[in-house]
């Protein structure tokens, strides 16, 4: 069964931005400023950029969390490869059979091939099967040996996932919208580079001020700052922290998730940040405007902000909330670094995580005043990280609206 020759690319961090890095890697796909593989940065600011969102959700049956976006994620696929104008092969089909002949044409043409799957269904993510829970997401497939029983998958991680065939059959037609799909890429137009960055560019700059969902314009951009802020402090907001969160073992959740949630929070906030960093300054040299490279660093000042704020979520002083932060960043480390064989560590972590948040039941560690004073604190992060980004808003928005800006040749 087909296996591609010699495939090593592991680069690709974040669904759909790192399955078309590692695409493109094994393509031979070079970027023209760089002659280097596109970098996921760049396929990133290209796509959107970043974001900045917050939700809260209490669902029966399940603990309340907070939802925090940190990168555009409004069709981000599609729009970075149109952008960069990719043509795309789409293969889409109700039939099981089918959908895995599909998968073995592409690995037998020699292309590796991007399919959506569930991620609860995926074993190697260690999240509990739950009939109510499922997230389709883009993944890379880059082999198939059926007398192995074996898969092979880049997702996320440095190292290589290996699961069985009924594993992803199972995971790729958990949901009907998205039932083995199947996308396979020709290479990027180079020619459309520089109008593709200033669009990702522009697009992240809107989402900062006008939101992408009409009927929750405090939800987004600069505005959703004040918008936590105000759940923390104010108990006659709807949605404050006081009803949502309270103190105890909902608090908890609220602020673990605020932390991380599948990859996102605050800790994805931060990474985010250092990645449009990163993107800046590549745009910098496809643009011709120096400049962007001072936007640059002010979204690394917010990267360290979003940091500040991830410990005040979960301060070093509150024994097990600390253990909790370390828990979180332990767990994605290791999915990073070990890939499918830190799967019984990462179980070890998250038994661990159901039972620091049983202890939260019996035993919260903060009174009632001591909530409140924490919720103000976190604020006051919060806020402040809005400033941040409002500065790296404001500085990207004049390099940007500066038509005397571009370097000379």
């Amino acid at each position: 069964m087909p296996t591609l020759p010699n495939y090593k690319h592991f680069d690709g961090r974040h669904w759909e931005t790192g399955a078309v890095q590692n695409y493109f890697a094994y393509s031979g796909v070079k970027a023209p400023h760089t002659d280097k593989p596109y970098s996921e940065a760049m396929l990133m600011g290209v796509s959107g950029g970043v974001l900045m969102g917050y939700f809260s959700f209490a669902y029966e049956g399940h603990d309340p969390h907070v939802a925090i976006l940190t990168r555009n994620t409004f069709n981000p696929l599609d729009t970075l490869l149109v952008r960069l104008g990719v043509i795309q092969h789409l293969r889409q089909t109700p039939n099981a059979k089918k959908g895995l002949q599909n998968l073995l044409d592409a690995l037998d043409s020699g292309s590796p091939a991007i399919v959506w799957a569930d991620s609860f269904s995926l074993p190697y993510n260690g999240l509990e099967p739950r009939q109510d829970w499922w997230a389709m997401f883009p993944i890379l497939v880059y082999g198939y040996d059926d007398e192995a029983d074996s898969v092979y998958i880049a997702d996320r991680s440095s190292q290589p996932f290996i699961i069985t065939p009924a594993e992803l059959a199972a995971a790729r037609g958990r949901v009907k919208k998205d039932k083995y799909r199947l996308l396979t890429l020709e290479p990027p137009d180079s020619g459309k580079l520089p109008v593709a960055v200033q669009q990702g560019i522009w697009d992240c700059l809107k989402r900062y001020t006008e939101a992408p969902v009409k009927n929750a314009r405090k939800n987004f951009g600069l505005a959703a700052f004040q918008r936590w802020a105000a759940v923390l402090t104010n108990p006659k907001n709807k949605q404050s922290w006081e009803k949502v969160f309270p103190s105890g073992v909902r608090m908890y959740t609220g602020q673990s998730s605020a932390f991380d949630r599948f990859g996102l929070g605050t800790v994805g906030a931060q990474r985010d940040r250092d990645l449009y960093a990163d993107f800046l300054d590549e745009a910098a040299l496809v643009l011709e405007r120096p400049a962007l490279k001072e936007s640059a660093k002010l979204f690394r000042v917010c990267a360290k902000g979003w940091g500040e704020l991830s410990v005040a979520l979960l301060p070093n002083r509150i024994p097990p909330f600390k253990e909790t932060r370390e828990l979180l960043l332990r767990r994605r480390k290791l999915f990073v670094e070990k890939g499918g064989k830190a799967l019984a560590e990462t179980r070890k972590v998250n038994t661990r995580l159901e039972a620091i948040r049983a202890e939260m039941e019996k035993t919260f560690p903060l009174t009632a005043n001591e909530a409140v004073a924490l919720r103000e604190q976190i604020a006051e992060s919060v806020l402040k990280v809005g400033e941040q980004e409002r500065a790296a808003y404001e500085s990207l928005q004049a390099v940007m609206a500066d038509k005397q800006g571009r370097a000379k040749k």
